[in-house]
């Protein structure tokens, strides 16, 4: 295949027809065929005297005037595509220069159904082939692809053009065929098992590149060892593109990034950053094996590229930073994020059957991925490391550069384990949901008889549906004997379970699902919860247990099981909570109960019981790093000292007001940490001066971090002609394209006039939004964040009326979730509201006279 950036292309394809036929069908979208032949081996070039475009599915039918035999030859195809701006095919990245010329590389970005607009191919998993790749570019631009480079000439019709050869790849699907074309630098080094990484990086920023190619380096390695199956190609680069939809996409040997998920500055980088590159670092080389080396058969059992993948990472940035503490901070990030998503009607089975293109943008969600994730740590903790890990190896090289289904991870992971791999996970993957097992106990004597009932979770409520659908779920128990090892494990295959613990006394308290490691919520009868409750006071419930038990009793509060009052009782008791997961988990909920209460007279109270949590936790922070604190201090004082900006703490606002100012200035410069907590504080806060401050501080911006700092929290300001000035921002050329969806996002998320004033934005500018990402999943973000946090029934209808009216397939299900999300909403609130505000009033009431 050679593809001349500024003539026709041409590509050639070595066939095998199957049986006699005068016509070829292939995937192709966006393509002009200029000319096409078939030449059998040994035989006449047959010329094509047709091309049938079927536009809708992206396919175009080659006919001939004469019969192709069984047999070997080679389709000779010339062609115009184009170069888009649409973030998805073979596509133009705009960037800066350092002397500020703007200028334009040419990169690709396939997965799922794109490399069709690239070239004519049959664009689908399980249709590998090998890709001999020639790229003509001009001379002065770096030209990359999967593989190394054989050969660089001079183009023999154009002095400044070269042709660029690259080595044949081993056979892989289309999609994860990659070529970019630009300027920039790179820094480079050997992993330990002599694999060559390199990092590229815009030019002048070739030091933003070091700390993920250190962990790249480290991270082969690790997976060569954890899958014993050595990466397979001879290098893997890692670049940095400036327009980019998703975070970053596994091609192979050639990885694609937003220069957000890529770059690091020592000085200019906050911690977040650093864990969020480690993490996406982690996750595309993964897929190096899973997911490229054995690809999924279809786009059904995508699940276990992403799920895996996004289990994995955590275990990689694990092994390589153990000080972050990723596996907690899993929880928050994955496991409870799944499990909000999956309590709704309108979720879906992690195993989805897909069928047109725009059903596979769909599955790229939180179910394929967190709930994926979650699952498999779940089936990993329930197998152990060791079976775990022979049935990984027998799986990649059983199938290695072949494909795969759902079923054959399971029948390995089977044959290794000795256990009944296929009948648990296939109530995990093939229904959707998961359960939620109401627990009580009974002492009798040293023991106590625990008896286990398991029904479906919803988000509306107690299921009442006419089936019951059930789980095989790993259970372990714990008791405050020995709070982080199990005392009892068993497999729960049936709606209800009765088991004896010995040896526990009346004033231990037990706990289920220890690790929060299986995937579902648990309801403790009144007397167990009561007993727990001081093991989150004196800390000797774990912090992922405390987290876990935190989350369950907010979702189920959520869902009218029990009352929110009750969970604002419980929320009080982490006064002495260090651990920073655990905070931004009840950071985020307590987030959430703020953005119901803002559609009430009584917000202002939230904002009490807000600060009169955070403040203890903030004191003792303070605004300083302290000697000997570590990467969790930093995140935590960051979103403690946000919580409460943001909340309107008093002394807060006057500290972060003074050091705003200081960096401005550029008398004292804010610590990369502190900006974000900063930011958002005095734009809460704040009027025209400090928002014009702040576009300014974002003009001057040179990394891509910082933008996407300032542009995530200039939502929070609060006036409506100042929301309406951060919304035109949003759409302008200052934003880059994949970047407009957070800043509409944070004005939805800043307050209730920013939530209407985004929802009417999104409407007016439905058009151009919808175009500029064309279906992709960025549209599905963009409703998401815009919608989510309406609580009145008419807007659930709105909603659903206005994109009855602009359908945006690729988003039908988002816009399902997000109508049933505000019919929940407006559900909690009629029936907690007034508990909810005499509470917030009587706790501040003084004592009654006697």
């Amino acid at each position: 295949m050679c593809m001349n950036l500024s003539r026709q292309l041409r590509i050639q394809l070595l066939l095998q027809v199957g049986q006699a036929t005068n016509q070829i069908v292939m995937n192709c979208a966006d393509i002009d065929i200029i000319t096409a032949s078939y030449v059998p081996e040994g035989d006449e070039e047959i010329h094509a005297t047709g091309f049938n475009y079927q536009n809708e599915d992206e396919k175009v039918t080659l006919s001939f005037p004469s019969t192709l035999q069984k047999g070997t030859g080679t389709l000779k195809i010339d062609f115009v595509g184009e170069l888009n701006d649409k973030m998805k095919g073979f596509y133009r990245s705009k960037y800066t220069t350092p002397s500020g010329d703007t200028r334009y590389a040419a990169v690709t970005q396939f997965e799922a159904t794109d490399a069709r607009r690239a070239f004519p191919c049959w664009d689908e998993p399980a249709i590998k082939a090998t890709f001999d790749i020639s790229l003509v570019v001009p001379k002065d631009r770096v030209a990359l692809s999967n593989m190394n480079v054989t050969d660089r000439k001079p183009y023999p019709d154009d002095e400044n053009l070269v042709e660029v050869k690259f080595a044949r790849t081993p056979v892989m699907s289309t999609y994860l065929v990659a070529f970019v074309v630009g300027e920039y630098d790179f820094v480079e080094t050997r992993s330990s098992d002599g694999v060559l990484v390199r990092v590229y990086t815009p030019v002048g920023k070739a030091e933003q590149g070091k700390f993920a190619l250190e962990v790249a380096a480290k991270t082969l390695p690790f997976y060569k060892d954890y899958f014993n199956v050595p990466y397979p190609l001879p290098k893997i680069d890692l670049i940095a593109i400036a327009d980019f939809a998703a975070g970053a996409m596994e091609n192979w040997g050639l990885v694609t990034y937003r220069e957000t998920a890529l770059l690091i500055d020592p000085k200019n980088s906050c911690s977040s950053s650093r864990q969020w590159v480690a993490l996406v670092v982690g996750h595309e080389l993964a897929h190096q094996w899973f997911g490229n080396l054995v690809t999924m058969e279809w786009w059904t059992h995508l699940w276990l590229n992403e799920g895996f993948a996004s289990w994995i990472e955590y275990l990689c940035v694990d092994h390589c930073f153990p000080e972050y503490d990723i596996w907690t901070q899993f929880v928050s990030a994955d496991y409870t994020r799944a499990q909000e998503l999956d309590a709704l009607d309108n979720s879906h089975p992690i195993e989805v059957n897909v069928g047109h293109p725009s059903e596979v943008d769909e599955i790229f969600d939180a179910i394929s991925y967190s709930k994926g994730a979650s699952v498999i740590r779940m089936l990993h903790d329930y197998i152990g490391d060791e079976d775990f890990r022979k049935g990984m190896n027998l799986y990649l090289t059983r199938f290695q550069q072949r494909n795969a289904a759902t079923e054959d991870l399971w029948e390995s992971l089977e044959k290794a384990s000795g256990k009944p791999i296929a009948a648990v996970m296939n109530t995990w993957t093939k229904q959707m949901g998961f359960p939620l097992i109401y627990v009580e106990a009974e002492q009798q004597e040293e023991e106590k008889v625990l008896k286990l009932v398991q029904k479906k979770f919803c988000a509306s409520g107690p299921y009442s549906g006419e089936d019951w659908p059930l789980w095989m779920v790993p259970i372990s128990i714990c008791t405050s004997d020995d709070p982080s090892c199990a005392k009892m494990q068993v497999l729960m295959d049936k709606p209800e379970l009765t088991v004896v613990l010995k040896d526990v006394k009346p004033d231990q308290w037990v706990k289920l699902n220890l690790g929060t490691v299986g995937f579902y919520r648990t309801q403790y009868s009144p007397d167990m919860l009561e007993n727990l409750i001081p093991g989150i006071h004196d800390l000797s419930l774990p912090p992922v247990d405390r987290l876990g038990l935190q989350n369950d009793l907010f979702s189920l509060a959520r869902a009218g099981i029990i009352s929110t009052v009750e969970v604002l009782k419980v929320m009080e008791a982490f006064v002495n909570e260090p651990n920073y997961t655990v905070w931004s988990d009840l950071s985020c909920n307590l987030g959430i109960l703020s953005t119901l209460l803002s559609h009430t007279d009584f917000y202002e109270e939230i904002q009490v019981f807000v600060k009169d949590v955070f403040s203890p936790i903030g004191e003792r922070l303070g605004w300083d790093p302290k000697p000997g604190e570590g990467h969790l201090d930093a995140l935590l004082r960051g979103l403690v000292l946000g919580k409460l900006g943001k909340a309107g703490h008093k002394a807060t606002l006057e500290e972060a007001r003074r050091r705003f100012k200081d960096h401005v200035e550029g008398k004292h410069i804010l610590s990369a940490d502190l900006r974000s907590p900063v930011y958002v504080t005095v734009l809460k806060h704040g009027d025209g001066v400090t928002l014009d401050t702040m576009l300014k501080l974002h003009k001057q911006a040179d990394m891509q971090e910082e933008k996407n700092r300032i542009e995530r929290v200039l939502g929070a300001i609060s006036q409506p002609e100042l929301i309406q000035k951060v919304l035109t921002f949003a759409l302008s050329e200052e934003v880059r394209p994949q970047d407009t969806v957070s800043v509409i996002g944070g004005v939805a998320g800043g307050s209730k006039q920013g939530r209407r004033a985004a929802w009417k934005f999104v409407k007016d500018n439905w058009e151009e939004l919808y175009n500029r990402y064309q279906g992709g999943f960025l549209i599905s973000r963009l409703i998401k964040l815009s919608v989510d946090g309406f609580a009145i029934d008419k807007m659930a209808t709105e909603v659903k009326a206005f994109f009855d009216s602009h359908p945006a397939p690729s988003a039908e299900r988002t816009v399902q979730q997000c109508c049933e999300n505000i019919l929940l909403n407006a559900a909690w609130l009629n029936r907690d509201a007034e508990s909810i505000q005499q509470y917030l009033l009587q706790r501040k009431a003084p004592p009654a006279m006697v």
